[in-house]
C-alpha cells in the first residue's frame, strides 16, 4: 500500500476572490458590448434617449433625456403594459460653414419599455422642462403594497 499526500484542501479551490473577481470578468465581457451598443447610436443609425425607470409605493416614474426637443415633437403612448416614447430632433440649418466634429444625433427616435408594474393608464401625467421628460404612472390598486392586519382567532 502507497501513501500519497495530498495538498490540503484550501489550497487546491480557489478563493473567494479569484471567484468573485472570475464573476466580473465575465459580467464585464458579456454586458460592456451590448451596452457599448446601446449607447453608440451611430452604429444602428439612429439614436434613441437616456432614460430611467424609478418606483416608489405608489407610482412609476420614467425619467427620459431628451434635450432639444419641443414637447410637440413627443409623443407617449401606454398599451398593455408598455410605454412608448417616439419623437424627432431635427438638425440644425447648415450654413456655409466647415464642421470639423459632430456628435449630436437628429432624427426620428422610438423607445419602448415593458412596465415593471400594471399602471392606471386614465392617470398618466408627463411633464416636460429643461430638457427632461418625466413621466409619472400611478400603479393600479392591485400593484400597490397593502397592510394587512393579523385578527385574533
Amino acid at each position: 500500500m502507497t501513501i500519497i499526500q495530498r495538498p490540503a484542501l484550501a489550497t487546491g479551490w480557489p478563493t473567494l476572490d479569484s471567484l468573485f473577481n472570475l464573476r466580473q470578468e465575465l459580467s464585464r465581457f458579456t454586458e460592456s458590448p451590448w451596452a457599448d451598443f446601446q449607447r453608440q447610436p451611430e452604429f444602428f443609425n439612429d439614436w434613441a434617449p437616456a432614460l430611467d425607470v424609478l418606483e416608489d409605493a405608489n407610482n412609476l416614474q420614467v425619467v427620459a433625456e431628451l434635450p432639444g426637443l419641443r414637447k410637440e415633437d413627443i409623443d407617449i403612448s401606454l398599451k398593455d403594459g408598455v410605454l412608448s416614447i417616439t419623437g424627432e430632433r431635427k438638425a440644425a440649418e447648415q450654413k456655409e460653414e466647415q464642421t470639423h466634429r459632430s456628435e449630436r444625433f437628429y432624427g426620428r427616435f422610438h423607445r419602448s419599455i415593458t412596465l415593471p408594474k400594471p399602471v392606471d393608464g386614465e392617470h398618466v401625467q408627463a411633464v416636460y422642462r429643461d430638457g427632461v421628460l418625466t413621466i409619472t404612472l400611478p400603479k393600479s390598486e392591485q400593484a400597490k403594497p397593502r397592510q394587512i392586519q393579523v385578527v385574533a382567532a
